[in-house]
Formats: C-alpha cells, sequence, structure tokens
C-alpha cells in the first residue's frame, strides 16, 4: 500500500512536467514539420489550458499548417491564449485586426491587443503603437516619440531608427542633432540601412557629431550594400569624383545602376557614364547584375 501511494505521489509532482513535455514535443514535431502531429499534442495541451498551444493552434490555423487555413478558427485561439496573457497571441490578434485581414480593418481592437503586447514590453507592440500615434490626423507626436523610446529602450532597431528622425525633426521632443545622431548609430550597428544612411551623412558633413568624411562614406557604403538607393546614389559619386574611395568607373556604373533601379536617378551620373568606355560601362552592369544585398 504505501508502495502505491508513493507511486502515486511521484505521478502527482510529475504532472505538470509532463504538460510541459507535450508542449516541448509539439514545438519539436513543428521544427520538424510535422505540422498534424504537432496540432495534435497542441490541441491535447491546449485542453489543458496551456496558452503557448492555444497560441500555436491559432497559428496553424492562420496558416494553414497541418489544417486547411481559417481565420476565424486562428482569431478564436489566438484570443483564449491572449486572455491568458500569452504576448505572441495577443500581437497577432492585433496584426490580423490592424490588417483587416477578416474583411475590414478593425482599428480598437487592434488597438486593444497592441496595448496588451505592449504592457507586457513587447517592443513590436510598442513600434506599431508609436507608428499608429504618428499616422493619426493630425499626428500625435509625443505619443509615438514616447512609444518608439520604449521599443528603442530595448535595441529594436525600427524604433531607434524612428526616434531619431523625430530628434533631428524636433517632433514630439525637443530637436536635438546630438540625440538624433545617438539613436541613428545604434540603430545602424544592428544593421539598419536607413539609419546607416542617415548616419553617414550626419558624419559627412559633421552635423551634430563630430566629421569624418572617411568614416560617413563608410557608413554610407554599409547603407548601399544593404540595398539603400539613396545611399547607392551617393556611393557612385564618391567613385565617379575619386572622393574617400579613390576614382573607379567600374563601381561608380555598378552603385549608379542599382540606384536607378531603386528610383534615384541622377543626371550628372548619366553623362558621367555615357563618356566612359562600353568595356567599362559592360564591366559595371555586370557587377550590379550579380548584386545581392547584404542580410
Amino acid at each position: 500500500m504505501k508502495r502505491i501511494l508513493a507511486l502515486l505521489f511521484i505521478l502527482l509532482l510529475a504532472a505538470p512536467a509532463l504538460a510541459q513535455a507535450s508542449y516541448e514535443e509539439a514545438v519539436l514535431l513543428y521544427e520538424d514539420k510535422d505540422y498534424k502531429g504537432a496540432r495534435e499534442i497542441a490541441e491535447a495541451a491546449a485542453k489543458k489550458g496551456d496558452a503557448r498551444a492555444m497560441a500555436m493552434l491559432g497559428l496553424f490555423y492562420q496558416k494553414g499548417l497541418g489544417v486547411d487555413a481559417d481565420l476565424n478558427k486562428a482569431v478564436d485561439w489566438y484570443a483564449r491564449a491572449g486572455e491568458k496573457n500569452d504576448v505572441g497571441a495577443q500581437y497577432s490578434l492585433a496584426e490580423i485586426y490592424l490588417d483587416g485581414a477578416l474583411g475590414e480593418a478593425d482599428a480598437d481592437r487592434g488597438r486593444y491587443w497592441l496595448t496588451k503586447a505592449a504592457g507586457h514590453g513587447k517592443p513590436e507592440a510598442e513600434h506599431r503603437l508609436g507608428l499608429l500615434a504618428a499616422g493619426e490626423t493630425p499626428p500625435d507626436w509625443p505619443e509615438a516619440a514616447d512609444w518608439f523610446g520604449k521599443a528603442a529602450a530595448q535595441d529594436y532597431a525600427d524604433s531607434q531608427y524612428n526616434l531619431g528622425v523625430l530628434y533631428a525633426e524636433g517632433k514630439g521632443v525637443e530637436q536635438s542633432k546630438i540625440k538624433a545622431g545617438e539613436w541613428f548609430a545604434k540603430a545602424a550597428m544592428k544593421g539598419h540601412r536607413d539609419a546607416a544612411l542617415d548616419y553617414g551623412i550626419m558624419v559627412f558633413r559633421g552635423d551634430g557629431v563630430k566629421k569624418d568624411e572617411k568614416v560617413g562614406a563608410e557608413w554610407l557604403l554599409v547603407s548601399a550594400k544593404r540595398g539603400n538607393p539613396v545611399a547607392q546614389n551617393r556611393v557612385a559619386r564618391l567613385y565617379a569624383t575619386g572622393r574617400i574611395f579613390g576614382v573607379d568607373p567600374v563601381e561608380a556604373v555598378k552603385w549608379h545602376f542599382l540606384a536607378r533601379q531603386g528610383g534615384r536617378s541622377d543626371a550628372w551620373l548619366d553623362d558621367f557614364i555615357a563618356r566612359l568606355p562600353p568595356a567599362t560601362q559592360e564591366e559595371g552592369r555586370t557587377r550590379a547584375q550579380s548584386f545581392k544585398p547584404n542580410s
């Protein structure tokens, strides 16, 4: 009898661990692309109240993984998980409502779930709330700056860049080129191509930061390599004129060709390249065609 009671006691202690293992097994099956198997385990875990499993079911129905896609069922599962404070589910719901995936956008419901997710510190939600504030008529710049600031403090690059723009333009915050440069630099260090462009221009000109044309040009090149057409145009001019990088007509052709593909025209560079030997022009275009932006 004592052995039976001891065994029951052990099983009771192990019950939470078994539920945890069930969800973890669903995750492993999901990673192996066994969506049907993962769904079956997630359904069992969801019935026991596991919010993570509920959120996973929402994803399955939203994307049609292991089941027929059904956005209404996805919303139902996300809502159940969201009410249990699953932050990912809250944010997914917000996106569905804000993007009008159910037919019409529902700004009120979208903002409700965004605010819940942001309340748990999700930077994507804080950033989206900042965008909503900036998109109001008229824009609520102080609120936008507040939300961008919260996400930026969590190293969210898009918010760091947007906050830099607000400081540069004095919208919602006191204008400060110094703070703008600081936020642009932080976002640029994380690979944000627009931040790399703006920071590069500031450093190149000495606008709010210490002037250093060489360092500024290098940041422009970073942005260009990440696919920013404005930066590609600036780099093309640097190679064409020989400023900082040295004269390199082939690279000038390459970057100008890429900038034009991105919608950035330049009559001066058109004329410069038209006077180059055909072989030089062809080599530059060949390099442009094989270009792949840095990730």
